[in-house]
């Protein structure tokens, strides 16, 4: 499947997509200079473009067809870390990428947003998506729930095209969206009090693939980028059970 990735961040979807054997990217667009590096490092052959307000401009030009379109948008608008503008925010770039997603079409969408988003704009992404043909359905997951030894609750919305001209039905949305709860509910989201209480977990499994960049490391290149890069960032395991459950449905189609 072709994957267009907005507000790509180190390429948490993009990874998390190809662990599960769903995708490979085919556009990044991170406006950030250090998160490019990391992008043209690990995908040297994609190109990376800069602004999703350019894109939006003439994205028919400037976006490739694609089958499934990500985007981490900015937190900033709606995270009770902030002052919670929401609309009035200038990071607020929900309606750039639903004008990308009404021109191209893809027959899939994933977003991820911080949990306040739920209280804050999520209604405005969801009603933008149906209205433009789209069923979408909220995940509040954390990244707990793939055994990290922290919270970091966030909302992912996965949105399926229900155009008769696309290449799903709405019947096979359906039953991907319950398989996400299905393994929401069995272990991909898993709140146990052990790991998801806020305290510091003590049974939990160590979580091999997170790197230690304590707040107060010397001595660690980038040390201010990487922590930046990482607190922006989606989990990358959440992607790849999303992606899997996708996968299923499509290679059965």
């Amino acid at each position: 499947m072709r994957h267009v990735d907005l507000c790509s961040g180190i390429g948490g979807f993009a990874l998390g997509f190809q662990m599960a054997g769903l995708s490979n990217p085919i556009l990044f667009c991170e406006i950030d200079k250090w998160c490019q590096k990391i992008l043209r490092q690990h995908w040297r052959d994609v190109p990376i473009l800069e602004d999703v307000k350019e894109l939006a401009n003439d994205p028919e030009r400037t976006v490739p067809d694609c089958d499934i379109l990500t985007a981490g948008y900015p937190c900033q608008p709606f995270s009770t870390a902030g002052l919670r503008k929401g609309a009035e925010d200038d990071r607020h770039i929900w309606p750039y990428i639903m004008q990308i997603v009404a021109c191209k079409r893809p027959t899939w969408c994933v977003f991820e947003n911080v949990a306040g988003h739920i209280s804050l704009g999520l209604d405005e992404v969801l009603s933008d998506l149906e209205a433009e043909g789209y069923s979408a359905r909220p995940f509040v997951i954390g990244a707990c729930g793939v055994d990290a030894p922290h919270r970091r609750l966030r909302v992912w919305i996965v949105a399926h095209s229900n155009r008769s001209s696309d290449r799903r039905t709405s019947r096979q949305y359906e039953e991907t969206n319950g398989e996400v709860s299905k393994r929401h509910d069995s272990g991909v989201a898993y709140q146990s009090s052990e790991v998801c209480s806020g305290e510091t977990p003590r049974k939990a499994n160590f979580w091999s693939t997170e790197p230690n960049v304590g707040r107060v490391a010397n001595g660690v290149p980038k040390r201010v980028d990487r922590i930046k890069g990482l607190g922006n960032a989606i989990v990358p395991q959440i992607a790849e059970q999303i992606g899997r459950v996708i996968k299923e449905i499509n290679d059965a189609s």
